[in-house]
């Protein structure tokens, strides 16, 4: 009875501090708050020290694949182990990453390329739906498809290591930047959809390399960067601040998954998590990731993520990308001083063998050295001009750097496949939807029905939301081959009508006055009125629209809201389909009688148009299911980010007192009815 009165007593507490007010602002719901996990999830809470890092032993099928690493490493002098495990530099070589090549052995530096939906950077190559988008599909078929035509594509052009998949974000909160870039805030729908993404993309020939490891939730100051309150620079990165059950119900749960299904590698991440960087965290790497989880194959930095050299290589870091310490700074925290450091016994041997053994296992398991391309790399990353520097930076090198190999072969065809059977009919009332074709005037409206006008890839990363959505910005992303938008598919659709009925089309969402009368003119001949609106969000190095990478809000862009609302006011057949980024708020039109059905099609990629004109017209069933919450608010959630530091210049401090309670576990938690529930 004592014990039981303590354990009240300690619930009770630890409740009364749940619910005490927070340092502003406060990124969990009073609330929704978990008194039974976030005495782990504290301010300045710190992680345990984890030592030492564990041997790769070759379990499960790594077997052969460690047997064949050892007899190679075995060959290396210490220096060429060096090589294995440190990147030469940003924009050093062709790719966004290349480590050392051992030219003794002819073994060429292997080329390391984001991203997670398609070759980025490159010509000729597909761009496909987003991680979140296919998640929608619930369909394990099109997990793999799709992943055994990225890791294709990047095979062909000579890329050994696909920066990709996502579970990292896995999105705690719905206003996060790169969620797009994963699956789901469900770490069953993400781990099964990483599982079969990572077996379809290593099936291809290529590692995959599964990103970020962990709790990368969030882009305002996940380097650190400026308090924009005081202008001054932080002293160091976000910590996500994480109870022990928390992490592995939660953000744990997919990146097992992904090593049971074989990930050649692992990507730290930016942040700190229990205020120690995730690249040098003993506790995540050695302990969890290494020991818990057996993980056989080699974790890599996030571009910058290294903050250290002997404490991150004995923390289980086995190479560092891009290799120095700032970008093209010509210093190191490894290269040589990973040399001097094993020479001198403050790193020991075995540390850099097993480093160098687990990146060759995973180059091996997946039968690299049988898969390779005539000139690989045959492109740069850096330009795409056909002549250029193989070392872009140092001006060296001068030679055919672009071959300009077309790798798309028929992936087109399971682009749009995949974007239509990833589309999720919210609404569909009065028998709106399918449409025949044969509507006497149908109405496109929305700058998402049209064209960027300077292109598909005239914003550098896509950083701008001009035209119609496909992909969100940042690293992320692939050049559009092509990008087919929903105005040039629903025309082609009419087009085909024998009886030749009317489409026109409004691009501008401020066109109040061309929007109005068009309005109209569709509401009195019964035609339809198909109304496109997007939010957008991406990687915190890029600013559009003034979000930060993040998401400021939940709210339609370009005054999408607005847009709907003048046209369902004139049109009482009014079709509203939505491309964005994740939940967006729709309580202010959802249920508007004059609005007959609503879609969600996520970030399809470059057949957008032809995915969604395929659901309007009927040739596909929309039988997607939502992989996430639309709430009727944004507080509905019970959690959000952090935008302003909590701790003055000091890291910020970010406490995920909610444990494991996001998206619908929130809701069901608060009492809160959703719009449309994760799954609908």
């Amino acid at each position: 009875m004592g014990f039981l009165r303590s354990v009240a007593l300690l619930l009770a507490a630890q409740l009364a501090r749940a619910q005490s007010p927070a340092p502003y602002p406060n990124s969990t719901s009073t609330n929704a708050t978990n008194p039974v996990t976030n005495s782990g999830s504290m301010t300045n809470q710190t992680s345990p020290p984890k030592y030492p890092s564990p041997w790769g032993e070759g379990l499960g099928d790594w077997g052969d694949a460690y047997a064949k690493a050892r007899a190679f490493v075995s060959q290396l002098t210490l220096i060429e182990k060096v090589n294995l495990t440190t990147g030469v530099g940003w924009e050093g070589e062709q790719c966004v990453g290349n480590n050392g090549a051992i030219p003794r052995l002819a073994f060429k530096a292997l080329c390391l390329e984001d991203s997670p939906l398609g070759v980025r950077l490159s010509d000729f190559n597909s761009a496909f739906s987003s991680g979140q988008t296919i998640a929608a599909t619930w369909d394990r078929g099109l997990f793999y498809q799709r992943g055994f035509d990225m890791g294709t594509e990047h095979r062909l052009k000579g890329v050994d290591i696909q920066l990709g998949p996502v579970v990292g974000p896995i999105g705690r909160a719905p206003e996060g930047g790169r969620n797009w870039e994963g699956f789901s805030p469900d770490p069953v729908l993400s781990g099964i959809a990483v599982a079969q993404t990572i077996k379809g993309m290593q099936a291809a020939g290529i590692m995959a390399c599964t990103k970020h490891y962990i709790a990368n939730e969030q882009e305002h100051f996940r380097q650190g960067g400026t308090n924009p309150v005081t202008g001054q620079p932080l002293a160091d990165a976000i910590s996500s601040n994480i109870d022990d059950v928390t992490m592995h119900e939660l953000y744990l749960w997919p990146f097992a998954d992904a090593i049971r299904a074989g990930t050649g590698s692992i990507m730290c991440s930016y942040n700190q998590v229990n205020n120690s960087y995730g690249c040098q965290n003993s506790y995540l790497l050695n302990y969890l990731l290494k020991g818990e989880l057996g993980f056989q194959g080699f974790v890599m930095s996030d571009w910058g993520a290294q903050h250290s050299g002997v404490s991150s290589a004995l923390a289980g870091l086995d190479q560092s990308m891009p290799g120095d310490a700032a970008f093209d700074s010509g210093t190191s925290f490894w290269g040589a001083n990973l040399t001097i450091a094993v020479l001198n016994g403050t790193i020991p041997q075995w540390r850099l063998d097993d480093m160098a053994i687990r990146i060759m296992a995973a180059y091996y398991y997946v039968d690299r050295e049988n898969n390779q391309v005539p000139d690989a790399p045959n492109f740069s990353a850096w330009t795409t001009d056909t002549f250029g520097y193989r070392n872009y930076i140092a001006k060296m090198g001068y030679q055919q750097i672009n071959y300009h190999v077309n790798v798309q072969q028929e992936h087109g065809i399971d682009i749009r496949n995949q974007g239509s059977r990833a589309t999720v009919l919210l609404k569909n009332t009065k028998k709106a939807l399918p449409l025949t074709g044969m509507e006497a005037l149908t109405g496109v409206f929305g700058e998402d029905a049209g064209d960027n006008a300077w292109g598909p890839n005239g914003c550098g990363d896509r950083g701008c939301d001009n035209g119609t959505l496909a992909m969100g910005w940042g690293s992320g992303t692939a050049n559009f081959p092509y990008l087919v938008t929903p105005l040039t598919a629903i025309q082609n659709e009419i087009l085909r009508s024998k009886r030749s009925p009317d489409v026109e089309g409004i691009v501008d969402n401020y066109a109040y006055t061309q929007i109005q009368t068009l309005a109209t003119r569709v509401n009195e001949v019964r035609g339809a009125a198909i109304v496109f609106v997007n939010s957008d969000s991406g990687e915190g190095y890029i600013t559009v629209d003034g979000n930060v990478g993040d998401r400021n809000n939940l709210t339609l862009w370009h005054d999408g809201e607005k847009l709907i609302q003048n046209i369902s006011a004139l049109c009482n057949n009014t079709i509203v389909v939505i491309h964005s980024v994740g939940p967006v708020l729709v309580d202010s039109f959802y249920n508007n009688p004059n609005i007959t059905a609503i879609l969600w099609a996520g970030l399809p990629g470059q057949e957008s148009g032809n995915s969604i004109a395929d659901v309007l017209y009927g040739r596909v069933n929309p039988g997607a299911k939502l992989p996430f919450t639309m709430g009727a608010s944004r507080a509905s959630y019970g959690t959000d980010l952090l935008y302003i530091p909590n701790q003055g210049n000091a890291a910020p401090q970010q406490n995920f007192d909610e444990g494991v309670f996001i998206d619908y576990r929130a809701f069901d938690k608060l009492g809160e009815t959703p719009i449309y529930e994760f799954g609908y």
